[in-house]
């Protein structure tokens, strides 16, 4: 791992690096990802009991920081992220294209596009051409995990909630 480097000055500054298991288990179960250390960072709760898939992203001390919720009414499947309980972005395939890409819509920001091999965790989330955010299996000889490094002044949280949203809507 260690695409996503960038000058600063005379320092190089590295990128923030998750672990992640490839199979998300099923509504009710929760499962962690943890940085490049093993720590745990994040807790994705999968809330039981819901009409639709509901995900919730939490900090370590357990507050909510995204709901990744499962839109299946629509026309295409969608899956939105929120911050408190405002929607901050939504995730679908992309109207046109080949298969795997996927549009992320951003309420108040530029949008961005995932582009890859999203079954097989082998992809990339961009912003006006820039990778964002490297997704690979590569990384791990542990089966059923994936790393995500994410490029340095990245919103972390909006793309750990946007790696889980990828999964959920390509989780067959």
């Amino acid at each position: 791992m260690g695409i996503l480097r960038r000058k600063r000055g005379d320092d190089d500054v590295e990128p923030r690096r998750y672990r992640m298991r490839a199979k998300l288990v099923s509504i009710g179960d929760d499962f962690w990802i943890e940085d490049n250390e093993g720590t745990r960072v994040y807790r994705v709760n999968g809330k039981a009991l819901r009409l639709r898939d509901t995900f919730v992203l939490e900090d370590v001390s357990g507050h909510e920081v995204a709901k990744i919720k499962e839109r299946k009414l629509s026309v295409r499947d969608k899956v939105s992220i929120e911050r408190d309980g405002e929607r901050v972005a939504t995730v679908h395939k992309a109207l046109v294209g080949i298969r795997d890409r996927f549009a992320i819509d951003v309420d108040d920001g530029p949008d961005l596009k995932a582009h890859g091999n999203i079954v097989d965790h082998e992809y990339e989330i961009r912003r006006d051409g820039d990778t964002i955010a490297h997704i690979s299996k590569r990384w791990f000889r542990v089966r059923d995990t994936y790393g995500i490094e994410i490029a340095p002044d990245e919103d972390e949280a909006l793309l750990l909630a946007t790696v889980v949203a990828l999964e959920q809507l390509t989780d067959e």
